[in-house]
């Protein structure tokens, strides 16, 4: 009889812009042949993984991991919630939010030799009006730049980039009521984000504090803020520090509820959804398991640079907009200029 565990791998061919057929000889090469046995499906359409996954949960597999992005990583782990099958990750989405706060390695093989450590550990996952997510969800622009993103037709970060430069110039703040552990309060906000994990990805820290084993959301709120404001919040942003912003507010709770003026779009782990005006957001803890690192894969040292050179890519991009933007405000002596 064969007492290898069994590992499903899922193949989203096309997520992010990496070559899949080169992951796969990879994972090959780097997973022990003596403990498990190993198995590639390839998505064919949009909750096909889901599909996938709860079948083989069904079967009793050690895991199914993911090879894709958050997308995928959300459809693969919501169909292993409150079962004994593990989510692995191999990342090559254009975020790797999920990822990159369990420190897992962008590297095909490093990753790949998590998987083959095979340490699991239990993990917190929230709720959006129903809908599972693993990262982060929330309302108002980044919500509003997920949607312009899955319409853009284009992948990777540096679309990602360019959409939110872009849109960051124009979109406006809406009014939110905000009802938390019997305290309500209302907040005209850029965006409202929940956290489960500490970042949307690519090192984009929006709940940097954010802990997925401690069964709270992190919320944060952005508050409208001037053109001016950008560069020190993107750079906070990419450096652990945006709760230290005066433009921004942030706590922790069990559950939120959200009332807006009109239905709108929303996001989970960055796929837009639209919701109507009320929106609730549980945090269910300890649901699923999930391959982790054995140790840190990455020194504090490397951490640092790329979360550096990230936010001065941010930064530049920033103010090449604004050489076209800014003065063209100011010349009409406008004092409000790039307020949202």
């Amino acid at each position: 009889m064969d007492e290898r565990k069994k590992i499903a791998f899922i193949v989203n061919p096309i997520s992010g812009t990496h070559n899949k057929e080169h992951i796969v000889r990879c994972i090959l090469l780097s997973i022990d042949k003596r403990k498990y046995q190993t198995e590639f499906l390839y998505t064919e359409y949009a909750g096909h993984a889901t599909e996938l996954a709860r079948q083989k949960a069904l079967d009793g597999y050690f895991a199914v991991v993911a090879i894709g992005g958050d997308g995928t990583i959300n459809e693969i782990a919501r169909a292993l919630v409150h079962t004994q099958t593990a989510l692995g990750i191999i990342p090559c989405g254009s975020g790797n939010g999920l990822a990159r706060h369990l420190q897992i390695p962008l590297d095909v093989r490093r990753a790949a030799g998590i998987i083959d450590d095979g340490k699991t550990d239990v993990i917190d996952y929230g709720k959006m009006n129903g809908y599972p997510f693993f990262c982060t969800c929330g309302v108002g622009f980044d919500a509003f730049v997920s949607l312009k993103f899955s319409q853009a037709g284009r992948r990777g970060p540096l679309a990602y980039l360019e959409k939110t430069l872009v849109e960051s110039l124009k979109y406006q703040p809406e009014t939110y009521e905000l009802v938390t552990d019997g305290n309500a309060a209302s907040y005209n906000a850029f965006l409202i984000a929940c956290g489960n994990a500490s970042q949307y990805g690519n090192n984009a820290y929006i709940a940097p504090q954010a802990d997925m084993n401690d069964g709270l959301l992190d919320v944060t709120i952005l508050e409208p803020f001037t053109v001016l404001d950008a560069p020190a919040l993107a750079f906070q942003l990419f450096n652990k520090k945006i709760n230290q912003n005066s433009r921004i507010k942030t706590f922790r709770c069990r559950r939120l509820d959200i009332h807006r003026k009109k239905p709108g779009v929303a996001h989970y782990d960055g796929e837009p959804v639209m919701l109507g005006k009320d929106i609730t957001i549980d945090i269910m803890e300890k649901g699923l398991h999930v391959i982790v690192p054995s140790k840190i894969e990455m020194s504090v040292r490397d951490l640092a640079f790329n979360a550096l050179q990230r936010a001065q890519d941010y930064i530049n991009g920033l103010k090449q907009l604004g050489e076209q933007y800014v003065p063209h405000r100011f010349d009409r002596g406008d004092t409000t200029a790039g307020r949202p």
